[in-house]
């Protein structure tokens, strides 16, 4: 038994333009993981490959410490929320538990009843009359109500307001109470991974640039604005990414490679994002 709820080693899949992989991540249990990148950089790919929803070209995955993760068993461990939910618009909240009941084994009515309450959702009005705030927490019913361990979700709070954003936030922190269940969110929320994330994987390209803990990225790396000639006399290993402005260059570096005397900022994810892509794209 390894510590790792989701582990993938080699995992590449190719389409027409576009490749993704290898793909090497190692997600430990009780954990919430940002994963995080720009539109067409692969993080929806590599989802639909952990869901066994694409076949992979190569490489292996395991999620719970069993590589064939499309049985039964390891899907009623697998709680998952799309960007839009997936049930037909003229289902309601109580045509979904039904159908739900039918298809997970732990199925929890009284759970599902308990959220649907909780969030206020008119239980017989249509999916179609649902806002998108609604869908998403219908989703995350859904998603909650299966004795699920793992919550794999991939821009669930794209679009909503900040207070159904805050109790999306809030519910996620709930089911990491307990210390056997593990998060993977994709979003381009920063601020929310921010707040809730206790590792960000960023992949760029198909590739996997970083997989770090969130609080050893502010350790790790840092922001500085040189002039010209400053820039020249650093080492260059030690600059990530940068960006050219009126006085000189905004630099992303890593803080162990920058002499003392250099004013250091923390930087934010959002800027770290930025700056990796940007130091990739020029290699």
């Amino acid at each position: 038994m390894t510590n790792y709820a989701i582990e993938t080693h080699d995992l590449v899949k190719e389409f027409d333009g576009f490749k993704l992989g290898p793909i090497d991540i190692s997600i430990p249990k009780g954990t919430i993981v940002g994963y995080i990148g720009q539109n067409g950089s692969g993080k929806s790919t590599t989802i639909k490959l952990l869901l066994g929803l694409l076949n992979k070209d190569a490489g292996s995955i395991k999620i719970l410490d069993s590589s064939d993760y499309n049985t039964t068993q390891i899907k009623d461990k697998l709680g998952v929320v799309f960007d839009d939910l997936l049930f037909p618009e003229e289902m309601t909240a109580e045509d979904v538990e039904r159908f739900c009941s039918k298809v997970y084994s732990k199925w929890n009515k009284i759970k599902f009843d308990q959220l649907i309450n909780d969030f206020s959702l008119d239980a017989k009005k249509y999916i179609k009359n649902y806002s998108r705030g609604m869908r998403m927490k219908l989703s995350l019913a859904v998603a909650l109500s299966h004795d699920a361990e793992i919550l794999i979700l991939d821009e669930p709070t794209s679009g909503l307001d900040p207070i159904v954003r805050e109790e999306i936030l809030d519910l996620l922190l709930d089911f990491m109470q307990d210390e056997n269940h593990t998060i993977l969110i994709s979003s381009h929320i920063l601020s929310d991974l921010e707040k809730i994330a206790d590792y960000i994987a960023f992949i760029h390209n198909g590739k996997v640039l970083f997989f770090e803990r969130k609080d050893q990225l502010e350790e790790k790396y840092a922001i500085c604005s040189l002039s010209d000639k400053e820039v020249e006399n650093i080492d260059q290993k030690a600059i990530i990414g940068k960006r050219t402005h009126s006085f000189g260059q905004e630099l992303l570096v890593k803080r162990n490679l920058i002499p003392k005397g250099i004013v250091l900022e923390k930087p934010s994810i959002e800027k770290i994002m930025i700056y990796f892509a940007k130091g990739e794209d020029n290699k």
